[in-house]
């Protein structure tokens, strides 16, 4: 294990950590608030903890390989979420290190599971680093390595990428990983200024703006208010336009953004409908949609413009795994409670800001299984299976089941400790899918008991923050350091 290397690439990491709390400290300054110490001692002790890291690894080499490639991903992760938590802790206002990791954590995998239940009592400064861990994590902090600093991860950019990237199928990259990189990440900084300006031009103020887009875009889902409603209702912007606005950046953030990035910068606009998975999830978005406004005319006689304004929101909000919910779920037939959970487990697309199963496998899944009953009836027919006119290696069919395999015995296994914990059924299927699938959706929207997050244990929590960190890496790379053969010299 290439440990110096490790230590080399943290440490930078940690001072672009560092310096995103000390500019928060700008904000402080413009408020007046009395939260400057706790972000002057976290960047201190972040970018202090990075020069000791960057002086441990002054002799590495860049050879790194596939294994640090995996311990260097979710290293990252733990270690962003421990120092991101600082400014929680040291300003008291998340008082414990088990809640103030669980939030960190919620919005570095853009969770945006919360514990915190007065939002609107919290300084400025701290909502808004808040919305920016979700913003960080939501392309993945090592990506951002491979975009800003290439030449600390060298020719190993390939392998951090792989342990990184969501999905089971990479799109045509760039030959320099960092340039596409480095474009992707234009993209997304580019889909965020057009959020801020359309929630702007909505009526909000600058600061719920540049909040809500930095949540939205990154699919995260934490709000600056409590009130799970405020998109919706606050009578002080044009509400309507500003969930329209909120769905359709949503839905444009669940989109590959490597697609994108061949879409807007390529100007292939094509491409996209060329591709199976961006097909598949629009036809989802929409058929879903209609569905559930459906229901909501016939059943709960909602408008037809307010019907397919909530049901659209809810459904991209869901299926992105962002997770905000601004109606009564609870009054919705029971039949949208099983759609929006079967979404929140697909997810949207891969490559993107999104949780989930995602589409792409949902795809190959369904052709496996359409293959299989052909085979019962020709049993020596090649029947491959093929996404976009390409043939899956059968290696990749065999890690696709693997991993749906995984992924549904976790989602199991942990419904059912939290149900042994005491939870009601509805919550613990809802807590395992919001963790595993980061969608981080509320506890109180009425479907099962109403609670909130805060009232899980302390080891639920941890159990929760394992889960979220695992969910966002795509569960293979934090499992495989818990496998002997990882750590074996050979």
């Amino acid at each position: 294990m290439n440990y110096k290397l490790l230590y080399k690439i943290i440490g930078s990491l940690l001072f672009l950590l560092g310096a995103l709390l000390a500019l928060c400290i700008v904000l402080t300054v413009y408020y007046h608030e009395d939260d400057m110490p706790a972000f002057l001692i976290a960047a201190i002790l972040t970018i202090s903890t990075g020069f000791i890291l960057k002086y441990l690894g002054r002799d590495a080499d860049n050879n790194l390989s596939r294994r640090d490639a995996y311990l260097l991903v979710t290293a990252t992760w733990v270690v962003f979420s421990f120092f991101g938590m600082l400014p929680f802790l040291v300003g008291g206002y998340i008082p414990n290190v088990t809640d103030a990791f669980f939030e960190t954590m919620s919005g570095f995998t853009t969770t945006g599971a919360t514990i915190l239940t007065n939002i609107d009592s919290l300084p400025h400064t701290i909502l808004y680093w808040r919305s920016m861990t979700q913003w960080i994590g939501g392309l993945g902090i090592v990506f951002f390595t491979i975009a800003i600093l290439p030449s600390m991860v060298g020719s190993g950019s390939v392998k951090v990428f792989a342990a990184e990237a969501t999905g089971p199928m990479r799109a045509k990259m760039h030959p320099r990983l960092s340039t596409m990189a480095k474009w992707i990440w234009t993209v997304y900084l580019a889909l965020t200024i057009g959020c801020i300006l359309a929630f702007f031009a909505c009526g909000m103020q600058w600061f719920d703006s540049i909040n809500y887009a930095l949540t939205t875009t990154a699919t995260g889902g934490f709000a600056p208010h409590d009130n799970p409603s405020y998109l919706e209702q606050n009578p002080a912007f044009s509400a309507q336009y500003s969930t329209y606005a909120s769905a359709l950046f949503q839905f444009l953030a669940g989109i590959n953004f490597a697609m994108l990035y061949m879409a807007v910068i390529k100007f292939k606009i094509g491409s996209l409908f060329r591709s199976s998975e961006f097909k598949v999830y629009l036809a989802i978005v929409a058929i879903a949609t209609l569905f559930i406004a459906w229901l909501l005319v016939k059943d709960n006689g909602y408008g037809y413009e307010h019907a397919f304004r909530s049901s659209l929101f809810h459904v991209v909000s869901v299926i992105t795994t962002t997770g905000i919910f601004v109606d009564d779920l609870a009054s919705w037939p029971h039949i949208t409670w099983v759609i929006l959970g079967s979404l929140m487990f697909l997810g949207a697309c891969a490559g993107s800001t999104t949780g989930g199963f995602k589409t792409i496998r949902g795809i190959m899944v369904f052709k496996v299984l359409r293959n299989e009953f052909r085979k019962s009836l020709h049993p020596n027919a090649v029947l491959p299976v093929k996404v976009n006119g390409q043939a899956i290696p059968q290696q990749k069919l065999s890690a696709l089941l693997a991993f749906f395999a995984i992924y549904t015995i976790m989602l199991v296994l942990t419904a059912t400790i939290m149900i042994t914990a005491g939870i009601d059924n509805t919550n613990a299927i809802v807590i395992a899918l919001s963790c595993l699938s980061n969608v981080g959706a509320t506890l109180d929207t009425g479907i099962g008991t109403v609670m909130s997050w805060a009232e899980l244990s302390v080891p639920l929590k941890w159990t929760c923050t394992f889960l979220m960190l695992v969910g966002r890496l795509e569960i293979m790379s934090v499992l495989i350091l818990f496998t002997p053969t990882f750590w074996k010299d050979n």
